[in-house]
């Protein structure tokens, strides 16, 4: 997939006109340059004016001679071009030991010197200068000052370099790299894309018919097609229209059998996976001016593309690489190479390889895509994540070819927006957060799993200090209820009132034995987990927050770590995303579950997935015995609020040889079965994942 960019790595700059940007730290100054009653002053102002881009002023240092053979202008110009065309910036100068020579007669000298400086081809260190200097009277009428000017030549540029030499540069440009899943699969390649366009010559004499067949064809409007043929003037040039997808070939086809439309392959940017990756991987689109500015130094140009999204913004720096360059003197006929100052090599952008498996990603895309939602999945075992899907989301390879119309408008009428990177959000969790409500109770001995409390009905209050404000709970099984029953009915008002009796203090310690509050420790952009805005001093907000309401934030990829911890003997493994073969695993919060209440805790989980009573049992089953727990999370704006739509999660984990963690997030379940909804999603994801897809 590669080959076909060695076309690609050269581009041939205009001589001396090099789009580019010069470091903020070159920024122009203006430097004394009062002349001077020695050679080395002299020659200490010209290359402090030189270093600081200040050509005007090294001009003033020219003997009168040299003034007469240059015009201000077109030094100032000639240096200008040439310092920008090369990339230079931080320049030193150095003097060679025993540099300074005087004539005998003591009116002229010479220096020899050096100079180094960063260019598009590298750092270069060029020896060989030489600075003639001559002592004349000062141009001040009134003065009889006798100063020491420069005898100014082209070889102060480079040496060897003559007058009517030009300066060329050649930008060589990396391969960007890719990004691949575990197995080597392509998520974000290069690759081939079809250019759809027309030989004017040829397309004119059936334009008024032609026009409507190609917009029929590709789903654009005419106005697109008259639009991108704006500038078609010359009758044999090849005007782009479009760009199609690599695979694209019938309809290829049929806009090529129209009269002058033609086809050209170009390189560019593939996502074999499509939507089912497209939020994850992001896309490559033109550099824009604001960030030309943010990455000046970097070594952008206007017309490179960057990362805007996701992996490819992520990672951009690895997968762009260093872009070299050759700068080259040439004779006044611009053809003949009379010196190569330098040449640098390109360096290829990195091949980055997830721990992502694109059979795990597509099995869980599959049963999410008419939906608007979140998933994670992790292998429990190593905390590599083998899964991150969003929906609604887009396809990025619409993004380096075109854009139907009908596309376009289902992306700007969406109400769920098909750009947001659910996965990477956080939500309330609702009920699955009671497992770490479990675990903490049991950690600090304030959860005694075998009482039973004595709880009626489906309502709840400590006393009238709570208004009229109570916690719901959706069963009243009629008996009293312990742990274990608790998380079969998912009993809210049993969770509430152990997060009572843990405290607010100990129970934000046991969160942040979780991670709760930090960042994923992981090269991705995950927002932070919360437990509450500002402390759980408020008991109502405690209460709540036991059975994952009140203010505590999570993303699905920290509940399938939680999950995980069942599997490892209660601690919580640091999440990876990019893939190393000889990778141990790392433990990133030690025993946040206790060992040996994992059993326990293992138990209960696995009946609210086997026992017929329990929130997560479906008449079908799965293939897999999991263990799992579901949660509706009420997006409440008020306590009393009684119409907020509701989010459904699901968390599982296969118990058997354990080697899949899935935690999903459905939207605005309230009308379809609450978080049930989601139960047979992941059951099926699972399912195809375990089975090799």
């Amino acid at each position: 997939m590669r080959s076909f960019n060695s076309i690609s790595r050269f581009l041939m700059a205009a001589v001396l006109i090099v789009t580019s940007f010069l470091p903020a730290a070159c920024a122009s100054q203006t430097v004394e340059t009062k002349p001077q009653a020695s050679p080395e002053t002299t020659f200490a102002r010209f290359t402090e004016a030189w270093a600081g881009q200040d050509y005007s002023a090294m001009y003033q240092l020219l003997s009168s001679e040299s003034k007469l053979s240059i015009a201000e202008a077109d030094f100032t110009e000639r240096y200008a071009k040439i310092m920008q065309g090369i990339e230079a910036s931080e320049l030193d100068f150095e003097m060679a030991a025993d540099g300074l020579a005087r004539s005998d007669d003591q009116a002229s000298a010479t220096i020899a010197f050096s100079v180094q400086m960063d260019t598009l081809a590298g750092r270069l260190d060029l020896t060989g200068y030489t600075m003639n200097l001559v002592q004349e009277t000062a141009s001040d009428a009134n003065s009889k000052e006798k100063i020491w000017t420069i005898h100014w030549s082209e070889e102060l540029i480079f040496p060897g370099m003559g007058p009517t030499d030009k300066v060329r540069v050649r930008r060589i440009e990396p391969i960007r790299g890719e990004i691949i899943d575990r197995e080597g699969q392509g998520l974000a390649v290069n690759g081939e894309l079809i250019t759809i366009g027309v030989v004017p010559g040829r397309f004119d004499p059936v334009r008024e018919d032609a026009i409507p067949q190609m917009a029929q064809l590709l789903g654009i409007s005419e106005e697109r097609i008259e639009k991108a043929l704006g500038s078609a003037t010359n009758p044999d040039w090849f005007y782009p229209v479009v760009t199609l997808a690599a695979n694209a070939n019938q309809l290829s086809a049929k806009l090529t059998a129209i009269d002058g439309v033609q086809y050209q392959k170009t390189a560019g940017r593939i996502y074999p996976a499509g939507a089912s990756t497209g939020l994850l991987t992001g896309y490559i689109g033109p550099i824009t001016a604001e960030e030309l500015e943010k990455l000046a130094g970097k070594r952008y140009l206007a017309t490179d593309r960057i990362g805007k999204m996701g992996l490819e913004q992520v990672y951009e720096e690895r997968l762009r690489g260093q872009p070299g360059g050759e700068i080259i003197i040439v004779g006044e006929d611009g053809q003949r190479v009379k010196q190569q100052i330098a040449l640098r090599d390109a360096v290829d952008g990195e091949t980055i390889q997830l721990t992502i498996d694109l059979a795990t990603q597509y099995a869980l895309y599959r049963q999410m895509q008419t939906d608007a939602g979140a998933a994670a999945a992790v292998d429990p075992l190593s905390g590599e994540i083998l899964a991150l899907v969003s929906t609604p989301a887009f396809d990025p390879n619409l993004l380096q070819t075109y854009v139907p119309d009908a596309v376009q408008a289902s992306w700007n009428e969406a109400v769920k927006p098909y750009f947001s990177s659910r996965f990477k959000q956080v939500y309330a969790p609702g009920s699955v957060f009671k497992l770490v409500t479990a675990a903490i109770g049991l950690n600090t001995g304030t959860l005694d799993p075998d009482e039973a409390l004595e709880i009626s009905g489906l309502k709840w209050r400590p006393d009238s200090s709570w208004g009229t404000y109570a916690v719901t709970r959706v069963k009243d099984p009629g008996q009293p209820v312990d742990l274990l029953d608790a998380f079969l009915y998912s009993d809210n008002i049993y969770f509430a009132q152990k997060a009572l009796a843990i405290g607010g203090s100990a129970f934000a310690e046991g969160a942040a034995g979780f991670g709760i509050g930090e960042d994923l420790p992981v090269d991705y952009p995950f927002n932070t987990s919360q437990l509450a805005n500002a402390g759980l001093e408020n008991p109502v907000l405690l209460a709540d927050t036991g059975y994952g309401q009140g203010e505590v934030l999570l993303s699905p990829l920290h509940l399938a770590l939680f999950y995980s911890t069942l599997a490892t003997e209660g601690n919580l493994l640091k999440p990876v995303l990019e893939y190393r073969e000889d990778r141990k695993p790392e433990i990133w919060k030690e025993h946040a579950i206790a060992a040996e209440h994992v059993p326990l805790l293992t138990e209960a989980l696995l009946a609210v997935v086997e026992n017929p009573a329990g929130t997560a049992y479906t008449k079908d089953g799965s293939e897999h015995r999991i263990l799992g727990k579901t949660g509706t999370a009420e997006l409440k704006q008020s306590l009393d609020d009684e119409t907020a739509e509701e989010n459904g999660w699901f968390v599982a984990l296969n118990v058997d040889d354990p080697g899949l963690a899935v935690a999903m997030m459905i939207e605005d379940v309230k009308t379809r079965g609450g978080s049930h909804y989601v139960v047979p999603l992941v059951k099926k994801a699972m399912d195809e994942a375990l089975s090799g897809g």
